[in-house]
């Protein structure tokens, strides 16, 4: 059953809120409104007016995501987050916070505690009650932690060069949200409050209704032909790697020999494809939710770079303190028809080499589970579905378990960080054989995108199937599976074949603002 949201807050409820601010305690002051004229798309580009987006230059801190289940159904949730009064960074290893990032955007200070204490402390700083029927996503923290991360969670001694320049990590506390509710059509105008040093309760509420008619009014305003239509600034050239095939190919035989060696049952070596990408990355986002639909859409636009992504994959999720993870192995296109797509499953489900691998990271799944869930509770809910998107199979399984008494959303998270479907098992030994044999740090490859809900719940996808735009480029990067039997010349080209998406999104993008066919 679903349960319904209050239009706004009702004076009872007002009441408690203010009473809760005057104890220190946060709230959620909300508006509800009809959605039926409004897309999430369109509704980001006028909002995205309220957090600096001009003709020149994008929004900054600011993100869109979205859901499609099964490659064809919406999910229930698409959620604009802006506005931040806070946002946390580690780069270079060190975590620094802005606490005043709309009156001073480099206001960032560094703090001395480890990286993952400093992002432990403000996740539980950022809890708070929801009022009911509010989804978890009305308040909390969201962006993403690069692989890179991990390196604040497991030793390893070769660090490639980070060439790219980006954060290790970066995560915003919105004071603004746009949640449509597909299931009811509406759209949810969130603002949470919490205490003010220098504002009365009352102050902090008026001024969060204030910020909701502001909302309301500029979601109200149209859309200038500049906007929905960007200017052409020249045709897509070739994506350049960061190996030849050749080097890539002695990669894979160099991994073999570790496997041969008894180093690894698997390693996910991956390369990386750049191109000159001038056009605004919510162009690339429009084109690539449209062809190549997945359960994590994300446009997350930060200072001086945007992620643009359609994740198939589950990284770790809790709710109502249950874990899940959800790996994802095994791949085949989708049919032409019905009967051929039975046909290519059956295909899937009888390939040994498959299956096996499979079963490796269902066992990975197991471990990581086991790691931070209460003895007896971890269970595999699902093994050897077939899981369907817009354009390929994946077998996929289900490993859920209990959360430990005293344990938290980020200790889940880093329990299962990163996906073993990125690293290869065992994982600590793939890692140091992947720091070995790429070139550059990953960055935001295979790391993760999601939120830390301020109600203690978290939903978080893995960093794949996804765009770097920056400084005029756009960046992709893609992996391979290899084990003992791989051959160099497929795993090379299944890398390829797995960037294709993106690139294929910004041509399509390209060809738009030129003034042709967005299909």
């Amino acid at each position: 059953m679903v349960q319904t949201i209050p239009a706004a807050p009702t004076h009872e409820e007002r009441e408690a809120a203010l009473s809760a601010l005057r104890q220190g305690e946060g709230s959620v002051v909300w508006s509800v409104e009809a959605a039926d004229l409004l897309t999430p798309v369109s509704a980001y580009m006028r909002l995205s007016r309220l957090a600096g987006a001009t003709d020149a230059s994008p929004a900054r801190n600011a993100f869109l995501l979205e859901s499609v289940e099964g490659g064809v159904a919406r999910g229930r949730y698409s959620v604009i987050g802006l506005l931040p009064d806070l946002i946390w960074r580690c780069h270079d290893g060190k975590a620094a916070i802005d606490r005043a990032p709309d009156r001073d955007p480099t206001g960032f200070v560094p703090v001395a505690e480890a990286p993952l204490d400093s992002l432990r402390a403000i996740i539980r700083d950022s809890r708070m009650v929801l009022p009911a029927g509010l989804p978890p996503m009305t308040a909390g923290l969201f962006g993403y932690l690069g692989y890179d991360m991990v390196r604040q969670m497991e030793h390893l001694p070769d660090s490639p060069p980070d060439d790219l320049d980006l954060p290790e990590g970066v995560m915003i506390r919105p004071g603004l949200f746009a949640i449509f509710d597909t299931v009811r059509d509406e759209l949810i105008l969130a603002v949470p409050v919490r205490p003010s040093p220098d504002r009365a309760p009352e102050q902090v509420w008026q001024a969060a209704e204030d910020l909701i008619a502001l909302a309301r009014r500029t979601l109200s305003e149209p859309l200038a032909l500049h906007e929905t239509q960007p200017d052409y600034t020249g045709p897509l050239e070739p994506p350049r790697s960061n190996f030849t095939r050749e080097a890539f190919c002695a990669m894979v035989r160099r991994i073999q020999e570790y496997i041969a060696a008894g180093d690894a049952f698997q390693v996910v070596p991956s390369q990386r494809f750049s191109t000159r990408f001038t056009l605004p990355p919510l162009a690339l986002y429009r084109s690539l939710r449209r062809i190549n639909p997945a359960p994590f859409l994300f446009h997350l636009a930060f200072d001086g770079f945007t992620l643009v992504g359609s994740s198939p994959e589950i990284l770790v999720r809790l709710r109502d303190g249950r874990m899940t993870v959800r790996p994802l192995a095994g791949t085949r296109p989708r049919g032409r028809t019905a009967e051929g797509d039975l046909a290519l499953e059956r295909d899937l489900l009888a390939d040994p080499k498959e299956l096996a691998e499979h079963l490796m990271l269902i066992d990975l799944g197991r471990n990581d589970v086991g790691r931070v869930c209460s003895v007896g509770s971890v269970k595999v809910t699902e093994k050897f579905v077939i899981e369907r998107f817009s354009h390929v199979m994946h077998i996929s399984s289900n490993v859920e378990g209990e959360l430990r008494p005293g344990l938290e959303a980020l200790d889940a998270l880093v329990a299962g960080f990163p996906a073993g479907t990125l690293t290869g098992a065992p994982k600590i030994r793939a890692m140091e054989i992947i720091d070995e044999v790429e070139p550059t740090r990953r960055a935001t490859y295979a790391g993760c995108i999601g939120y830390f809900g301020a109600n203690g719940e978290m939903d978080t996808c893995i960093g794949l199937r996804m765009a770097v735009v920056k400084d005029g480029q756009m960046h992709v990067q893609a992996g391979c599976g290899v084990v003992a039997d791989s051959v160099p010349d497929a795993e090379y080209e299944e890398t390829q074949h797995k960037a294709r998406a993106l690139f294929r999104a910004a041509e399509v993008a390209v060809r738009f603002a030129r003034g042709g066919n967005a299909d």
